[in-house]
């Protein structure tokens, strides 16, 4: 494969390829918005929306940077992985109304990775003032809000797309930096339409890699 060099990234020695390849577009789509926070003095405490292939990474990335981390889930099924796999400092049930009572004005910012509609109305006094809302899930439905709440606070909902490749390449430095290492499942070819099986019933943590070069292609 020939591509112009604009667009090649350098995968650092340390660093194996099936471990680089879910950074080249979960990865950066977490951690492009995330670096505003990188090398903040101040204890900056951050939340990630939705545990899956984005959600875990941006756990991951956001621990590096040194954040302290609150795993934000509409249930308590996914605690014991945010806690104990991915070492989140908090875990909040978003139906719990104490839960989320207490945890009121706690976050700098929020890590929106949820790609299907939700409220973003009770995730907003979850905000410190000039807290920030980062939407990185793509929902196809409008998502509702009360103006009122966004006022008081300064607060702010914004969006990132993935990322450029200098952030790509960034962050393939920070992680091998780091000695991170992300949480995949490498797959044959033969595999594949398991794995699709299996996506589609939300059976995988967090990626599949396909091994095309350990594959019989024939």
């Amino acid at each position: 494969m020939v591509v112009h060099q604009r667009f090649a990234v350098k995968i650092p020695e340390k660093l194996a390829p099936e471990q680089a390849a879910p950074l080249l577009c979960a990865g950066v789509t977490a951690y492009s918005p995330l670096k505003q926070w990188m090398g903040c003095n101040e204890n900056v405490k951050g939340g990630i929306m939705g545990l899956g292939g984005v959600g875990h990474l941006g756990v991951k990335i956001a621990k590096a940077m040194g954040h302290h981390v609150t795993v934000i889930s509409s249930s308590d099924k996914k605690r014991k992985e945010a806690m104990e796999d991915l070492n989140a400092d908090a875990f909040l049930v978003s139906t719990d109304e104490d839960e989320m009572r207490t945890a009121a004005n706690s976050l700098d910012y929020i890590l929106d990775t949820i790609p299907v509609f939700h409220s973003l109305q009770s995730y907003l006094s979850l905000l410190k003032t000039q807290g920030k809302l980062i939407l990185v899930g793509a929902p196809q439905q409008p998502l509702h809000i009360q103006a009122g709440d966004m006022i008081l606070g300064k607060k702010t909902i914004t969006g990132s797309f993935i990322g450029s490749m200098e952030e790509v390449q960034e962050l393939l430095d920070f992680w091998a930096g780091k000695g991170m290492t992300t949480m995949i499942e490498l797959v044959k070819m033969s595999y594949v339409n398991k794995a699709f099986e299996r996506m589609e019933k939300n059976d995988v943590r967090y990626r599949f890699v396909l091994d095309v070069a350990g594959s019989n292609l024939e």
